[in-house]
Protein backbone atom coordinates (compact mmCIF):
# COMPACT_ATOMS: atom_id res chain seq x y z
CA UNK A 1 0.00 0.00 0.00
CA UNK A 2 1.54 3.42 -0.90
CA UNK A 3 1.27 5.76 1.80
CA UNK A 4 0.90 9.36 1.87
CA UNK A 5 3.60 11.86 1.75
CA UNK A 6 4.32 13.34 5.05
CA UNK A 7 3.68 16.91 4.75
CA UNK A 8 3.90 18.02 8.21
CA UNK A 9 5.12 16.67 12.15
CA UNK A 10 2.15 15.47 13.48
CA UNK A 11 2.22 12.70 10.96
CA UNK A 12 5.68 11.30 11.91
CA UNK A 13 4.49 9.45 14.59
CA UNK A 14 1.56 7.48 13.04
CA UNK A 15 4.24 7.00 10.30
CA UNK A 16 6.78 5.08 12.90
CA UNK A 17 4.32 3.25 14.77
CA UNK A 18 2.59 1.82 11.11
CA UNK A 19 6.30 1.09 10.37
CA UNK A 20 6.25 -1.81 13.25
CA UNK A 21 9.67 -1.20 14.25
CA UNK A 22 10.55 0.24 17.25
CA UNK A 23 13.74 2.34 17.07
CA UNK A 24 16.45 1.73 20.03
CA UNK A 25 17.89 5.52 21.08
CA UNK A 26 21.08 6.04 23.06
CA UNK A 27 20.71 9.15 25.04
CA UNK A 28 23.91 10.90 26.82
CA UNK A 29 22.95 12.55 30.01
CA UNK A 30 19.38 12.24 30.20
CA UNK A 31 18.95 14.74 33.63
CA UNK A 32 16.57 17.21 32.48
CA UNK A 33 12.82 17.72 32.40
CA UNK A 34 12.45 18.46 28.28
CA UNK A 35 14.34 14.99 27.63
CA UNK A 36 12.30 13.26 29.90
CA UNK A 37 9.67 14.64 28.16
CA UNK A 38 10.91 13.52 25.16
CA UNK A 39 11.98 9.84 26.15
CA UNK A 40 8.18 9.48 27.59
CA UNK A 41 5.91 10.98 25.07
CA UNK A 42 8.18 8.52 21.93
CA UNK A 43 6.77 6.07 24.14
CA UNK A 44 3.19 6.46 24.75
CA UNK A 45 3.63 6.78 20.95
CA UNK A 46 4.99 3.62 20.76
CA UNK A 47 8.05 3.91 17.94
CA UNK A 48 11.09 4.02 20.49
CA UNK A 49 13.18 1.70 23.23
CA UNK A 50 16.01 3.79 24.96
CA UNK A 51 19.01 3.05 26.28
CA UNK A 52 20.39 6.26 29.11
CA UNK A 53 23.50 6.45 29.71
CA UNK A 54 23.56 8.45 33.43
CA UNK A 55 26.18 9.63 35.09
CA UNK A 56 26.19 8.80 38.94
CA UNK A 57 24.70 11.08 41.41
CA UNK A 58 22.68 12.24 38.19
CA UNK A 59 20.34 9.36 37.86
CA UNK A 60 16.84 10.48 38.77
CA UNK A 61 15.35 11.26 35.49
CA UNK A 62 16.73 7.80 34.03
CA UNK A 63 15.89 5.53 37.57
CA UNK A 64 12.22 7.30 37.50
CA UNK A 65 11.53 6.31 33.28
CA UNK A 66 12.88 2.82 34.03
CA UNK A 67 10.86 2.55 36.98
CA UNK A 68 7.85 3.48 34.70
CA UNK A 69 8.83 1.54 31.30
CA UNK A 70 10.94 -1.55 32.21
CA UNK A 71 10.11 -2.87 29.15
CA UNK A 72 11.32 0.38 26.84
CA UNK A 73 14.11 1.72 29.07
CA UNK A 74 17.59 0.44 30.28
CA UNK A 75 20.28 2.47 32.23
CA UNK A 76 23.89 2.26 32.03
CA UNK A 77 26.20 4.01 34.24
CA UNK A 78 28.69 6.21 33.47
CA UNK A 79 31.44 8.59 35.36
CA UNK A 80 31.15 11.57 34.32
CA UNK A 81 29.73 13.21 30.77
CA UNK A 82 32.74 12.39 28.72
CA UNK A 83 32.44 8.84 29.96
CA UNK A 84 28.81 8.94 29.08
CA UNK A 85 29.37 10.39 25.49
CA UNK A 86 31.65 7.63 24.64
CA UNK A 87 29.55 4.73 25.98
CA UNK A 88 26.22 6.38 24.15
CA UNK A 89 28.30 6.37 20.93
CA UNK A 90 29.70 2.80 21.85
CA UNK A 91 25.84 1.85 21.76
CA UNK A 92 25.66 3.09 18.24
CA UNK A 93 28.70 1.97 16.90
CA UNK A 94 28.35 -1.55 18.34
CA UNK A 95 24.26 -1.57 16.73
CA UNK A 96 22.42 -1.77 20.08
CA UNK A 97 21.21 1.71 18.85
CA UNK A 98 20.15 3.32 15.84
CA UNK A 99 20.38 6.92 16.61
CA UNK A 100 22.11 9.02 19.21
CA UNK A 101 20.87 11.68 21.57
CA UNK A 102 22.18 14.33 23.27
CA UNK A 103 20.47 15.33 26.73
CA UNK A 104 21.98 17.83 29.31
CA UNK A 105 26.10 16.91 27.90
CA UNK A 106 27.63 20.12 26.23
CA UNK A 107 27.63 19.80 22.47
CA UNK A 108 31.49 19.35 22.48
CA UNK A 109 31.71 16.69 24.48
CA UNK A 110 29.45 14.47 22.56
CA UNK A 111 31.16 15.51 19.40
CA UNK A 112 35.00 14.58 20.48
CA UNK A 113 33.05 11.22 20.91
CA UNK A 114 31.33 10.72 17.93
CA UNK A 115 34.36 11.97 15.72
CA UNK A 116 36.87 10.14 17.73
CA UNK A 117 38.67 8.50 14.60
CA UNK A 118 38.91 5.14 16.52
CA UNK A 119 35.64 4.52 17.96
CA UNK A 120 33.47 7.05 17.07
CA UNK A 121 31.06 7.36 14.65
CA UNK A 122 31.84 9.54 11.59
CA UNK A 123 31.93 8.03 8.29
CA UNK A 124 35.09 7.77 6.97
CA UNK A 125 35.99 10.64 4.28
CA UNK A 126 32.55 12.19 5.15
CA UNK A 127 31.64 15.45 6.37
CA UNK A 128 29.52 16.29 9.11
CA UNK A 129 26.84 18.69 8.81
CA UNK A 130 23.74 19.67 10.24
CA UNK A 131 19.85 18.85 8.71
CA UNK A 132 16.96 21.20 10.05
CA UNK A 133 13.47 20.32 8.79
CA UNK A 134 11.09 23.07 9.74
CA UNK A 135 7.13 22.80 9.56
CA UNK A 136 5.92 26.63 9.22
CA UNK A 137 2.23 26.78 9.99
CA UNK A 138 1.90 29.04 6.07
CA UNK A 139 3.44 26.29 4.44
CA UNK A 140 1.72 23.26 3.07
CA UNK A 141 4.84 20.79 3.01
CA UNK A 142 7.99 20.30 5.47
CA UNK A 143 10.61 22.67 4.76
CA UNK A 144 14.25 20.98 4.90
CA UNK A 145 17.30 23.41 5.47
CA UNK A 146 21.01 22.79 6.02
CA UNK A 147 23.49 23.90 7.87
CA UNK A 148 22.76 25.95 10.33
CA UNK A 149 25.06 24.34 13.23
CA UNK A 150 28.22 22.49 12.46
CA UNK A 151 29.82 24.09 8.65
CA UNK A 152 30.91 27.69 9.11
CA UNK A 153 31.88 28.42 5.07
CA UNK A 154 31.40 25.43 3.57
CA UNK A 155 33.70 24.41 0.60
CA UNK A 156 32.47 23.23 -2.91
CA UNK A 157 32.99 19.54 -1.54
CA UNK A 158 31.24 20.50 1.72
CA UNK A 159 28.34 21.74 -0.02
CA UNK A 160 28.31 18.68 -2.63
CA UNK A 161 27.82 16.62 0.75
CA UNK A 162 25.41 18.56 2.24
CA UNK A 163 23.10 18.60 -0.83
CA UNK A 164 23.66 14.31 -1.35
CA UNK A 165 22.49 14.23 2.34
CA UNK A 166 20.17 16.74 2.90
CA UNK A 167 18.19 14.91 -0.47
CA UNK A 168 18.52 11.60 1.05
CA UNK A 169 16.90 12.71 4.07
CA UNK A 170 13.87 14.50 2.31
CA UNK A 171 13.04 11.20 0.80
CA UNK A 172 12.89 9.29 3.64
CA UNK A 173 11.39 11.70 6.23
CA UNK A 174 8.65 12.46 3.38
CA UNK A 175 8.87 9.54 1.30
CA UNK A 176 8.89 11.88 -2.03
CA UNK A 177 11.51 11.49 -4.54
CA UNK A 178 11.87 14.56 -6.27
CA UNK A 179 12.88 17.24 -3.98
CA UNK A 180 13.08 21.00 -5.27
CA UNK A 181 15.98 22.63 -3.90
CA UNK A 182 17.33 25.95 -4.02
CA UNK A 183 20.47 26.90 -3.28
CA UNK A 184 20.43 30.70 -1.53
CA UNK A 185 21.74 34.02 -1.34
CA UNK A 186 21.32 37.54 -1.57
CA UNK A 187 21.67 38.06 -5.39
CA UNK A 188 20.24 36.00 -8.21
CA UNK A 189 23.44 36.37 -10.40
CA UNK A 190 26.65 34.17 -10.37
CA UNK A 191 29.28 36.47 -9.39
CA UNK A 192 33.07 36.65 -8.46
CA UNK A 193 32.39 38.82 -6.05
CA UNK A 194 30.66 35.94 -4.37
CA UNK A 195 32.90 32.92 -4.36
CA UNK A 196 30.28 30.26 -3.02
CA UNK A 197 28.03 30.80 -6.35
CA UNK A 198 30.50 29.20 -8.15
CA UNK A 199 30.38 26.62 -5.90
CA UNK A 200 26.43 26.92 -6.59
CA UNK A 201 27.50 26.30 -10.24
CA UNK A 202 29.29 23.00 -9.39
CA UNK A 203 26.00 22.01 -7.43
CA UNK A 204 23.76 21.64 -10.95
CA UNK A 205 25.97 20.76 -13.17
CA UNK A 206 25.87 17.83 -10.44
CA UNK A 207 22.64 17.89 -10.24
CA UNK A 208 21.72 17.82 -14.09
CA UNK A 209 24.46 14.91 -14.29
CA UNK A 210 21.98 12.62 -11.74
CA UNK A 211 24.14 12.64 -8.65
CA UNK A 212 21.59 13.46 -6.45
CA UNK A 213 19.06 11.08 -7.73
CA UNK A 214 16.14 12.96 -9.79
CA UNK A 215 15.89 16.58 -8.50
CA UNK A 216 14.87 20.21 -9.35
CA UNK A 217 17.71 22.92 -8.05
CA UNK A 218 18.51 26.09 -9.22
CA UNK A 219 20.02 29.01 -7.80
CA UNK A 220 21.37 31.67 -6.24
CA UNK A 221 17.95 32.94 -5.59
CA UNK A 222 16.73 34.62 -2.25
CA UNK A 223 14.70 32.94 0.41
CA UNK A 224 11.43 34.69 -0.72
CA UNK A 225 11.70 34.23 -3.97
CA UNK A 226 12.65 30.04 -3.46
CA UNK A 227 9.45 29.86 -1.19
CA UNK A 228 6.95 32.51 -2.62
CA UNK A 229 5.79 31.95 -6.42
CA UNK A 230 4.66 35.87 -6.60
CA UNK A 231 8.01 37.09 -5.87
CA UNK A 232 9.68 35.16 -8.35
CA UNK A 233 7.15 36.01 -11.02
CA UNK A 234 7.77 39.60 -10.06
CA UNK A 235 11.53 39.26 -10.60
CA UNK A 236 10.49 37.16 -13.88
CA UNK A 237 12.31 34.28 -12.62
CA UNK A 238 11.22 31.22 -14.64
CA UNK A 239 12.06 27.94 -12.57
CA UNK A 240 10.69 24.42 -11.25
CA UNK A 241 12.03 25.28 -8.01
CA UNK A 242 10.70 29.11 -7.28
CA UNK A 243 7.89 29.30 -4.70
CA UNK A 244 8.18 25.42 -4.47
CA UNK A 245 11.56 25.09 -2.48
CA UNK A 246 11.58 21.63 -0.23
CA UNK A 247 15.28 22.08 0.37
CA UNK A 248 17.13 25.30 0.89
CA UNK A 249 21.26 25.00 1.05
CA UNK A 250 21.71 28.54 2.74
CA UNK A 251 25.47 30.00 1.65
CA UNK A 252 27.21 30.19 5.47
CA UNK A 253 26.30 29.49 9.04
CA UNK A 254 25.71 32.44 10.16
CA UNK A 255 22.43 32.58 7.38
CA UNK A 256 21.14 28.93 8.33
CA UNK A 257 21.20 29.89 12.17
CA UNK A 258 19.22 33.17 11.38
CA UNK A 259 16.85 31.44 9.36
CA UNK A 260 16.28 28.85 11.62
CA UNK A 261 15.83 31.46 14.78
CA UNK A 262 13.95 33.87 12.99
CA UNK A 263 11.48 31.53 11.54
CA UNK A 264 11.03 29.67 14.88
CA UNK A 265 10.21 33.17 16.74
CA UNK A 266 8.55 35.13 13.86
CA UNK A 267 6.84 32.13 11.93
CA UNK A 268 5.90 29.95 14.92
CA UNK A 269 7.69 27.24 13.29
CA UNK A 270 8.76 23.90 14.81
CA UNK A 271 11.91 23.29 14.01
CA UNK A 272 13.46 19.78 14.12
CA UNK A 273 17.17 19.07 13.44
CA UNK A 274 19.90 16.32 13.45
CA UNK A 275 23.68 15.64 12.25
CA UNK A 276 24.47 14.12 9.59
CA UNK A 277 27.69 12.21 8.07
CA UNK A 278 27.27 9.49 10.63
CA UNK A 279 26.69 5.54 10.63
CA UNK A 280 23.56 7.05 12.69
CA UNK A 281 21.67 10.13 12.85
CA UNK A 282 22.54 12.09 16.02
CA UNK A 283 20.05 14.35 17.67
CA UNK A 284 22.30 17.53 18.84
CA UNK A 285 19.33 20.06 20.00
CA UNK A 286 19.37 24.08 21.45
CA UNK A 287 19.55 24.08 24.90
CA UNK A 288 16.26 27.16 23.99
CA UNK A 289 14.51 24.65 21.63
CA UNK A 290 11.50 23.80 22.84
CA UNK A 291 9.93 20.23 24.57
CA UNK A 292 7.99 19.88 21.08
CA UNK A 293 10.88 20.56 19.11
CA UNK A 294 13.37 18.10 20.82
CA UNK A 295 10.53 15.25 20.37
CA UNK A 296 10.05 15.98 16.27
CA UNK A 297 13.49 16.38 16.41
CA UNK A 298 14.18 12.48 17.58
CA UNK A 299 10.99 11.45 15.73
CA UNK A 300 12.69 12.83 12.45
CA UNK A 301 15.87 11.32 13.12
CA UNK A 302 13.86 7.31 14.29
CA UNK A 303 12.39 7.57 10.53
CA UNK A 304 15.43 8.32 9.03
CA UNK A 305 17.07 5.53 10.69
CA UNK A 306 14.64 3.07 9.84
CA UNK A 307 14.34 4.46 5.78
CA UNK A 308 18.23 4.45 5.36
Amino acid sequence: MTMEPIVNFKSLPERLRKAGRKVTVAVACPADSHTEEVIERSIKEDFATFTLVAVNGKREVSERLAALYPSHVSIINADDDDDAARKAVAEVKEGNAKVLMKGTINTDNLLRAVLNKETGILVKGSVLTHIAVADVPSLDRLLFFTDAAVIPYPTTEQFDAQAGYIIDTFRSVTGMERPKVALTHCTEKVSEKFPLTLSYVTLKEHAAEGKYGEVDMDGPMDVKTACDAESGAIKGIASPVVGKADILIFPDIEAGNTFYKTVTLFAKATVAGMLAGTTAPVVVTSRADSADSKFYSLATACIKALNG
